[in-house]
């Protein structure tokens, strides 16, 4: 909770995406001592920090502010979405001093989900399996590498899909009827650095399913979660041979297990609200902060 004593002001110059979540009511883990949040614009004049959802202020430099800017105030950019899924980015260059996002390298990073060791080891029950693949697409975009992709995947192995554009799952049910499968398709809408999201954190790794990832890198993905942690299509040279592998793998119990031999040495960290502790965040790197400067372009950057 933080102090009425407060001596930074950050204000949210918008809800995200007009998420509206609880102010001044951070997690223990981070730390927001002395620091006081509002959505008011009238603190505007008071704020050390405004902070700008970049999908909410993109559209013309008209929604961002159109009186004077105090010396030494921070404007923040922050960005969950991927930059193929953002657009007028460089409209940002030359008026922002610090960024957030999902990238490793953002000033306050804002990842989608980690890990975080255990103590001592723990067992793990891994859900009873009676289904083999799933995947929950909303976003049906046929120029997608991840939908040539399914369209050859399916010709080899068993695939349910959901969706608004296919089998309705509803919300209250995905968990229970996603832990059945034994591998969920954790395929993004696009490849980026770092870009990394709910569909491995929520939909493969909070339920109990294998992931099978489409995405950055293998290697970008081992900066976060164990490499014998999810299965990627990239260590495979066709859809066919995944299938095969999958299909096999799915036989074979003792080796399907191993996928879930990290889970003795870690755990996932479940946030509440990502929106809620990216702007919690910004207390600490205030406090932190490098020297006052202006980025020259975070399309370059992000992009």
């Amino acid at each position: 909770m933080t102090s009425n004593l407060a001596s930074q002001i950050i204000l949210l110059w918008t809800w995200p995406s007009g998420h509206t979540f609880a102010l001044n009511d951070c997690p223990a883990s981070i730390d927001s001592s002395g620091c006081l949040f509002t959505a008011d614009r009238s603190l505007y004049y008071l704020a050390n920090a405004v902070v700008f959802h970049h999908r909410d202020v993109s559209g013309s430099k008209s929604l961002l502010p159109q009186v004077p800017r105090p010396p030494h105030q921070y404007w923040v950019w922050f960005s969950l979405e991927s930059p193929s899924n953002i657009r007028n980015v460089s409209m940002m260059d030359n008026i922002m001093n610090l960024t957030m996002s999902y990238r490793l390298d953002s000033d306050i990073f804002i990842p989608y989900g980690r890990l975080a060791k255990l103590d001592e080891e723990q067992s793990f029950t891994i859900p009873k399996k009676i289904g083999l693949v799933a995947w929950i697409i909303s976003n049906w975009n046929l120029k997608h590498k991840r939908h040539a992709y399914y369209l050859e995947l399916k010709q080899h192995i068993q695939i349910d899909i959901y969706g608004k554009h296919h089998l309705p799952l509803p919300r209250h049910l995905q968990f229970l009827n996603l832990a059945k499968y034994k591998f969920y398709l954790a395929f993004e809408n696009s490849i980026h650095e770092d870009y990394i999201t709910e569909k491995l954190w929520a939909n493969s790794f909070l339920i109990g399913t294998v992931p099978v990832v489409m995405g950055p890198p293998r290697k970008n993905y081992e900066r976060f979660i164990p490499p014998d942690s999810f299965i990627h299509v990239d260590d495979f040279s066709s859809a066919k041979e995944l299938a095969h592998y999958l299909l096999t793998l799915a036989k074979d119990d003792q080796k399907y297990q191993q996928y879930f031999n990290w889970r003795s040495s870690f755990q996932l960290v479940r946030v509440r609200d990502i929106f809620e502790a990216a702007y919690c965040k910004v207390c600490k790197a205030l406090k932190e902060a490098p020297g006052y400067r202006t980025i020259p372009s975070i399309d370059t950057w992000f992009r």
